[in-house]
């Protein structure tokens, strides 16, 4: 997949870009389009990403005051629905939406900036995660966004997670192909160790 980070300048410090520019992306590759919308008041924004031809659509729970029916937009409208959360915000804010749920975003640094450092902690965070997911029964897909290296990544995966995202890590090799290329082997070798092939 490829994953757009989309972020308005208000409920992050960054602006990167919009509809347009994803739905121009789309005529571009044949690869799943994740949008994952770093703004104020998705609801406003939804519909027209839907339209721009992306899978998946995930937006912050801090940003709405009404998740479920946003979730339930966002099916509507054909796509793959997911909540984001920022490291502070608790597991539990999540927990009564997993039947609306497609995927859950773990975010593993403070929005709005690429090139950030991981946070430790949340570790134990994708872990209780996954834990929740697994408990609830649902099919939540468990992504997991912010300082994931080739360095950090088995950790990720072993705490449970089920896909990363990952930008500076590659983009800011010399040869981002080969680093991409390098990442998919080392996630498809802890895919054996752990069992999920």
């Amino acid at each position: 997949m490829l994953h757009c980070d989309v972020m308005d300048g208000s409920f992050v410090p960054m602006i990167t870009f919009g509809s347009q520019m994803v739905q121009q992306l789309s005529k571009k590759t044949d690869k799943p389009l994740d949008v994952h919308l770093m703004v104020k008041d998705p609801e406003k924004h939804v519909k027209h990403f839907a339209d721009a031809g992306v899978c998946t659509l995930v937006f912050h729970r801090e940003a709405s005051f009404h998740p479920q029916r946003l979730l339930s937009e966002i099916r509507s409208l054909g796509c793959y629905a997911g909540v984001s959360l920022n490291p502070a915000t608790p597991l539990e804010d999540v927990k009564f939406l997993l039947p609306d749920l497609d995927m859950l975003l773990l975010m593993t640094v403070n929005p709005g900036y690429g090139g950030q450092s991981y946070l430790d902690q949340m570790t134990e965070k994708i872990r209780s995660a996954r834990a929740m997911i697994d408990a609830s029964g649902y099919p939540v897909r468990l992504q997991v966004d912010g300082g994931i290296s080739r360095a950090n990544l088995a950790e990720v995966i072993e705490a449970g997670a089920d896909m990363v995202v990952s930008g500076s890590a590659i983009f800011s090799k010399e040869d981002p192909g080969a680093e991409a290329a390098l990442f998919q082997k080392d996630l498809q070798t802890l895919d054996r160790e752990l069992g999920r092939v």
